[in-house]
């Protein structure tokens, strides 16, 4: 927190509270401050300074990093649409205030990065930065040995000028690999596969950069991110 902050604004940015609520709040004599009663909404609010709200002690919400185990037929939007938002899925104060840091589609399943954080998320979702993600694909029809260099050397995706950037394609079996790419076009990894005339059944992102999806998230469930894997998206 900043050396002072108005007491309204203290509470806005600590809980769900509206200004407006977070006023009718004070002016009812919810909130103490150091044990006292305060009902002034400039009141300047201190670290020094304990402000409870009906008895409830009160911090600041900081940055929030957040790692989902995205189910199917969910959306990778703030709001819900013709399917539910992942957003819905997390049991957080002001999810108002979350954006998502490189979207799935709505058949793909895996790891999806939620913040409140918009410099930290664009070192992700931004083409410059080539932050590797990795997928776990399975696939319509048989993959041939020598995919994986023309994975490295690019592809020619339809509607794009150029070729994708090189991708590495580990092959696992006849029909699965597991493809990383630096990239976040539209749609890309089905369209990679689609270029060279094969087809994805089914799509799991595994990682983001150095973070990988936590193995004890069932589909649907989340959890904070460590502050070594906030810190390891530089």
């Amino acid at each position: 927190m900043s050396n002072t902050v108005r007491l309204d604004k203290f509470i806005c940015e600590s809980t769900s509270h509206s200004r407006v609520s977070a006023k009718k709040a004070l002016h009812r004599g919810d909130v103490t401050c150091n044990g006292e009663v305060v009902k002034t909404s400039g009141f300047k609010v201190t670290d020094e300074h304990e402000i409870r709200l009906e008895g409830e002690l009160l911090k600041v919400i900081g940055p929030r990093f957040i790692m989902l185990n995205k189910p199917v037929d969910t959306i990778c939007s703030t709001i819900d649409e013709e399917y539910p938002s992942v957003i819905g899925l997390l049991d957080v104060i002001r999810p108002e205030d979350l954006h998502i840091a490189g979207r799935l589609d709505v058949d793909t399943t895996g790891l999806v990065l939620i913040t409140t954080d918009g410099k930290w998320s664009h070192k992700i979702t931004s083409p410059k930065k080539e932050c590797g993600k990795r997928y776990l694909l399975e696939t319509a029809e048989p993959l041939s040995a020598d995919l994986v260099e023309q994975f490295a050397t690019g592809l020619q995706l339809n509607n794009e000028d150029g070729l994708t950037k090189p991708a590495v394609l580990e092959i696992l079996g006849t029909h699965q690999a597991r493809l990383t790419i630096t990239e976040g076009k539209y749609h890309q990894v089905k369209r990679m596969l689609a270029a060279v005339g094969n087809k994805v059944t089914q799509l799991h992102r595994e990682s983001v950069g150095k973070i990988e999806l936590d193995s004890t998230l069932k589909a649907g469930e989340w959890r904070f991110l460590t502050d070594a894997e906030v810190k390891s998206v530089k």
